[in-house]
């Protein structure tokens, strides 16, 4: 087989469905000579003429009859292969698309996009994903993460592609019977409470503990805990206070009649949200659909938490 050379496949089928080098030739959109050629290295190959002259045109010989199912599968496989790979139809696709997400981004993105998926791509599935960067990373390049979306400022690489969706900033958190619920919060009165401090493998906290050390702003962080989803249980309970992205925040105030919001007592720093994905997969018909659906979702005008 290291022999034998693929680009001559075509020249064996045209020739079965034609019986004619001259047919042939004008069905491949090729010379007379050439067919010819090419049906002289099949001889020479297989070691046997293939197509003899008889009466009723060039017919095959039984070596070529064995040869053509497969020299005919292998093509319409190919090209079949060829036009999937061209084309993705989200509306009967099976795919399951995994996407890497914080807890907090699965709060932001995940309603909305199931919902778009149950319109456009019924049949298709969504996966995920929380990992250390360097996981995330790996994921996107051999392919089992098609996207990365929320927080992720270590993919920045030249092998990484970005896009900027909307800008996310931070609120407190405190239950709604807190002395200080409904009240202006002053720097003196942040510092002095006591806070449950997310320490998530998310980034977007990184943000806020960067900006209080720059500001040498020190807090008590009474609780510390990897996770977002128990705070609301917790605050409810304590007189503690938490600072997340305001899009949990209100989301656990639209859902937690317990929880209340109050603005932060200092201008805290803003964020970007971006999709994120590997070169590899920039120009694959099913990521740029997955993409176009995130953009359209998630950006500055169709942000819908509250400025």
């Amino acid at each position: 087989m290291k022999e034998l050379d693929l680009n001559l496949i075509p020249y064996l089928v045209a020739m079965d469905e034609t019986r004619n080098v001259s047919r042939a030739a004008e069905r491949m959109g090729v010379s007379q000579p050439r067919v010819s050629t090419a049906l002289g290295k099949l001889r020479e190959y297989f070691g046997d003429p293939l197509f003899v002259r008889t009466a009723h045109g060039m017919e095959p010989t039984p070596r070529a009859l064995g040869l053509i199912p497969a020299a005919r599968d292998a093509l319409i496989r190919i090209e079949k292969g060829m036009l999937e790979a061209q084309d993705f139809d989200p509306a009967t696709s099976t795919h399951t698309f995994s996407i890497a997400l914080s807890d907090v981004g699965e709060i932001v993105f995940l309603p909305r996009l199931l919902q778009m998926f149950a319109e456009r791509a019924p049949n298709a599935n969504l996966r995920s994903v929380s990992l250390p960067h360097n996981q995330v990373e790996r994921g996107l390049e051999s392919g089992d993460i098609d996207l990365a979306v929320g927080y992720f400022p270590d993919l920045a690489g030249n092998n990484f592609f970005q896009q900027r969706l909307f800008t996310h900033r931070f609120i407190c958190l405190m239950r709604s019977s807190h002395p200080l619920a409904g009240k202006p919060l002053t720097l003196k009165q942040f510092l002095a409470l006591g806070h449950a401090v997310v320490r998530a493998e998310g980034r977007s906290q990184e943000v806020l503990e960067r900006f209080l050390e720059r500001k040498r702003l020190h807090r008590r962080a009474v609780l510390e805990t990897p996770h977002f989803m128990s705070l609301p249980f917790i605050l409810t309970r304590t007189d503690l206070i938490a600072t997340v992205p305001h899009a949990i925040g209100f989301a656990y105030a639209s859902e937690h009649a317990s929880i209340a919001l109050v603005e932060p007592p200092l201008p805290l720093p803003r964020f970007d949200l971006k999709q994120h994905w590997h070169r590899k997969y920039h120009n694959a018909p099913r990521g740029e659909w997955l993409r176009r659906v995130v953009t359209e979702l998630f950006n500055d005008a169709m942000d819908e938490w509250p400025k």
